[in-house]
């Protein structure tokens, strides 16, 4: 059995008796919890205020006297007005945040029985939204005229809906959690708001399969991310987060990738590997491109799905893996069922949960707020501070929200766009110079290129062109298509070296592609 934890406030009138031996036969509800002997408490976290210090120091002797397997630990928490549902709401909210609980390695009872009944009703609340990765506990006096016993206990969900005075703090908090889903960012769109909404209260609430659709560039990796990192802050996950890009898995690697191998299942199989599903233990998978996994994969995907448990290549024993999935394509999965590449059943299973993001040109009142965002993201990433100056950010926003922009790459092409811009401004401005010579480069990026259809000549001059065989000519175009279609070298060099990263003991594609961008006299900030 796990260690139990239990979570209460001190009874200021309930827990009160004189000290002496006559305190004793009265029922007290804190010290008859740990009087049970059908329920063992290891752990008491004790909430009380600063006028009564000395009574919970009373009560924490007692069950030292009757309990001593149990470690009580004193919490000062003071309320200005304990009736006023939106102080005790939030102050206790903040408490259960830093609270150190683990719901794995312990089981957790919320102690309702005690406390004022503006502090029972937030207990609940708290429970019920997880914050408390909990149950309620509920206490009462023994009906016999013993008023030693300790009484009875029992676990229960009660209904409180009937208590509607803080709805507006639960407003607060759905919108803390869609801000948060959304990284802050003050986004405009009705429609994208509204299913930010909704995938908010799923995320929530259930731990079904969640497929997102959309274009790629349109940001289903980094919402799948913020939703692992909200049902992590609400303590309903605790497993890591592990994504894969389908696209890159093929035969036997793809098997070996998500599903692990044991030692000589194949040539090459040198050691053990556990599989990205038995590293997502305890959290979540997001398979991005999911349409592109093989027939196969996709059998073993719905049996780990809905059995927990999927078999390695070459093991004879079956292995649990209890992960929340979310798939993610830039495919039309109904067209791939007809065309026979995507199983049906697979697609049944994911379809519970569907959710499409448009790309950023369906958005362009959204553009002015991730602009200040990838600016930010900027600033993070290198360690330095740029912004627009008044008529260049007009300059720029007038053609970004115009049809001129078509924004093919979604939030990749403004991503980049920032990049670029950030690395030609003078002295940490960006000027109308450097926008114009920006929208010169997106306009031509989204009309093909030149005339050639590879772009090299407006990155390479005739004379470097001329001493590039034609072979090596196809190879830099794909590698600059690449480039600019990245937000970062990292990025374009994990998707560049994508299959043999995966068999080098350590990887620094940055690097690696920096310098075969090196031998050709180019710079990644300079491609495009």
């Amino acid at each position: 059995m796990k260690p139990l934890t239990v979570i209460g406030f001190l009874g200021s009138t309930l827990d009160a008796a004189k000290f002496g031996p006559s305190r004793w036969m009265k029922w007290r509800p804190t010290v008859a919890l740990t009087m049970h002997e059908d329920l063992r408490v290891d752990r008491f976290v004790l909430i009380h205020g600063t006028a009564h210090r000395r009574l919970a120091e009373y009560v924490t002797q007692d069950i030292a006297d009757v309990s001593p397997e149990t470690t009580v630990e004193r919490h000062v928490i003071d309320f200005a007005d304990a009736w006023d549902f939106e102080e005790v709401y939030g102050k206790l909210l903040d408490f259960t945040r830093t609270l150190p609980l683990d719901p794995d390695t312990e089981d957790v009872l919320v102690h309702i029985t005690t406390g004022t009944h503006v502090a029972q009703i937030c207990l609940f609340l708290l429970t019920e939204a997880h914050y408390l990765p909990g149950r309620l506990l509920q206490t009462q006096p023994s009906r016999r005229s013993d008023a030693t016993a300790p009484g009875s206990w029992s676990v229960i969900d009660l209904d409180l809906s009937r208590y509607d005075s803080i709805a507006t703090r639960f407003a607060a908090d759905r919108r803390e959690g869609t801000s948060f889903l959304k990284s802050g960012i003050e986004t405009r769109n009705p429609a994208f708001n509204a299913m930010i909404d909704e995938i908010e209260q799923v995320a929530s609430r259930t731990r079904a399969p969640i497929l997102l659709m959309g274009p790629t560039g349109a940001g289903k990796s980094q919402l799948a991310r913020r939703i692992h990192d909200l049902k992590k802050m609400k303590r309903q996950v605790a497993g890591p987060f592990v994504e894969v890009n389908c696209a890159t898995l093929r035969g036997d690697g793809a098997m070996s990738a998500l599903f692990g191998h044991r030692k000589g299942a194949f040539t090459g199989a040198a050691a053990d590997r556990p599989g990205l599903l038995r590293s997502a233990d305890g959290g979540m998978l997001f398979l991005d491109e999911i349409g592109e996994l093989g027939l196969d994969e996709q059998a073993m995907i719905l049996r780990a799905i809905e059995d927990r448990r999927f078999l390695p290549m070459g093991a004879d024993v079956e292995v649990a893996s209890d992960f929340q999935l979310i798939a993610g394509t830039n495919r039309d999965l109904g067209r791939c069922i007809a065309e026979g590449t995507f199983r049906e059943d697979l697609y049944a299973r994911l379809n519970l949960w569907t959710f499409a993001l448009p790309g950023l040109a369906a958005r362009r009142e959204d553009i002015a707020p991730n602009l200040d965002y990838e600016l930010d993201r900027h600033a993070e990433r290198e360690g330095m501070r740029v912004s627009f100056n008044k008529e260049a950010r007009a300059r720029f926003l007038d053609f970004a929200t115009s049809p001129r922009a078509s924004w093919n790459g979604n939030f990749r092409d403004l991503a980049a766009s920032v990049t670029r811009m950030a690395t030609f401004t003078p002295k940490g401005r960006i000027n109308v110079a450097t926008v114009d010579g920006e929208v010169v480069r997106l306009e031509r990026l989204w009309s093909g290129g030149s005339n050639r259809g590879d772009g090299l000549e407006t990155v390479l001059s005739a004379a470097q062109l001329a001493e590039i065989d034609p072979f090596d000519r196809v190879q830099l175009a794909y590698v600059a298509r690449v480039c600019r279609e990245s937000p970062s070298l990292s990025e374009a060099g994990r998707r560049l070296f994508a299959a043999s990263r995966e068999r080098r003991a350590s990887t620094n594609d940055a690097d690696r592609l920096r310098k075969y961008l090196t031998r050709f006299g180019l710079e990644f900030a300079t491609l495009w």
